[in-house]
C-alpha cells in the first residue's frame, strides 16, 4: 500500500504531483518482457532455432533454413536501434541478445562440422572456432564487468590492442567483421547445395569477399 498516511503532514501539490508521476512511470518486469526489442530477439530465437532443426533434418529445405538464419541475423542488427530509439533499454534485452547471438554462431558452426565431417581438417577449423568464440567473449565480458565498465565502451577497452579498441569504436569495421564472419559461415553452408548452378561462382566469390573479415573477427 502506498497510499499515504492521513496524520501525516500534507505534501505540496508539486512534490504530490511528482511522487505520482514517478508512481505512473514506474516499469515493471512484465512491461520489459514486452518491449519491442526484446520481441524482435524472441523471434531471433524462433528463427535460429528453426534454421538449424532444419539444416540437420531436412536438408532439401536448405534455402529456407537459410533464410531463416539470415532472418535472425538481421533481426540483430536492428533490436538495439529500436531498443535506443523507444528508449526500451534493459539488462534483459542485452543478455538476450547476447546469448542469442552466441549460440547462433556456435549452433551453424556445429552443423558445418558435421555437413564437411568426410574433411577433418575442417572440421578441427570449425571446432576451433567454436571454442575461441565462446572462451574470447566470456573473457571480454569478465574483464570489463571486473572493471564495471561495459565490454564495448571505450573506457573500458583503453589500453588493448587496438583492433579490439577498433572493433568497439568503428561501427563500418564491426560491421564488416561481424558480417564477414557470419555470412562465411553461412555461405560455406550454402554452397554445398548449389553444385553446377550459376549462384556457385558467385557464391565462391563472395565467400573470398567475406573470409578476411571473418579471419579479423577471430584475432580480435
Amino acid at each position: 500500500d502506498h497510499s499515504t498516511p492521513t496524520n501525516c503532514p500534507k505534501m505540496s501539490t508539486s512534490t504530490a504531483a511528482s511522487k505520482t508521476s514517478s508512481s505512473s512511470t514506474t516499469t515493471s518486469a512484465n512491461d520489459v518482457l514486452l518491449y519491442v526489442p526484446n520481441l524482435i530477439g524472441y523471434s531471433r530465437v524462433l528463427f535460429t532455432s528453426t534454421s538449424l532443426v532444419l539444416m540437420l533434418s531436412h536438408s532439401r529445405l536448405w534455402w529456407l533454413a537459410t533464410a531463416l538464419y539470415i532472418s535472425s541475423f538481421v533481426g540483430d542488427l536492428f533490436d538495439g536501434l529500436v531498443a535506443r530509439r523507444l528508449n526500451q533499454t534493459s539488462t534483459f534485452g542485452g543478455l538476450l541478445d547476447m546469448v542469442t547471438d552466441r549460440c547462433s554462431t556456435l549452433g551453424l558452426l556445429f552443423v558445418l562440422a558435421i555437413s564437411y565431417q568426410d574433411q577433418l581438417y575442417l572440421q578441427l577449423i570449425f571446432l576451433f572456432l567454436c571454442l575461441l568464440d565462446i572462451s574470447s567473449h566470456w573473457c571480454q565480458m569478465y574483464s570489463t564487468a571486473a572493471l564495471g565498465k561495459h565490454h564495448k565502451s571505450e573506457d573500458g577497452n583503453e589500453g588493448r590492442h587496438f583492433l579490439v579498441r577498433w572493433f568497439y569504436k568503428y561501427y563500418y569495421f564491426f560491421g564488416y567483421l561481424c558480417v564477414g564472419a557470419e555470412f562465411t559461415y553461412v555461405i560455406a553452408y550454402v554452397i554445398q547445395f548449389t553444385g553446377d548452378s550459376p549462384l556457385h561462382p558467385i557464391l565462391k566469390a563472395l565467400l573470398w569477399g567475406f573470409i578476411p573479415g571473418c579471419f579479423l573477427k577471430q584475432l580480435v
